[in-house]
């Protein structure tokens, strides 16, 4: 998370009011508001992947991928956020004070970054574990060709699983799988 927009504390409304009013995006935390980094043109390619490889798998199922324009509000920590990519399966559920964010994510996709990596496994996956309808939560990685996969169990205890070049990251959660080697191809720059 980048610092603070401002110092003082700011109600959930007042974000909401800024987010209206912004073209930059904003999380929300404790009465912080954090400017979002924008993203390199590799990591917009990375989270497009993800979406154009899912869609085929998901399209007459009921599961639907929203992009990062979907804000995702985790209503027991009060974060605010959109995710690179995230997948709800069924109706979506509005947050009560946000009508135009979802609560129940089936599964969310972080592309990671040098400036966001230590916060995505850190803080990030601690709140988004809070979300009972997490079924998943995946980490494309930027440095290397490599999906780490982050699996709720029955116990509600996450494991996670790296697939690389090579290997399918497997998304149970979404009856869909991921293949390192395309995602990765399907990302690269047109002759590269």
């Amino acid at each position: 998370m980048v610092a603070p927009a401002h110092r003082i504390h700011h109600t959930y409304a007042e974000y909401l009011a800024l987010e209206a009013s912004s073209n930059v995006k904003h999380e929300y935390l404790d009465g912080q508001i954090y400017a979002m980094a924008g993203g390199t043109p590799e990591h917009a390619a990375l989270a497009a992947a993800v979406i154009g490889l899912l869609f085929p798998e998901l399209r007459r199922g009921r599961c639907r991928a929203y992009d990062a324009d979907l804000r995702v509000r985790v209503p027991s920590t009060g974060l605010a956020t959109y995710p690179d990519v995230t997948v709800v399966c069924g109706p979506i559920e509005r947050d009560a004070q946000d009508e135009q964010a979802v609560t129940n994510p089936t599964l969310i996709v972080e592309v990671l970054s040098r400036s966001t990596e230590e916060y995505d496994r850190g803080d990030k996956i601690e709140h988004y574990k809070t979300l009972a309808s997490l079924r998943q939560y995946v980490l494309v990685s930027h440095r290397e060709r490599c999906v780490e996969v982050w699996t709720r169990d029955a116990d509600g205890c996450f494991t996670s699983a790296v697939a690389r070049e090579g290997d399918v990251a497997h998304l149970a959660s979404i009856g869909a799988r991921l293949d390192v080697r395309e995602l990765y191809e399907a990302a690269a720059e047109p002759g590269a």
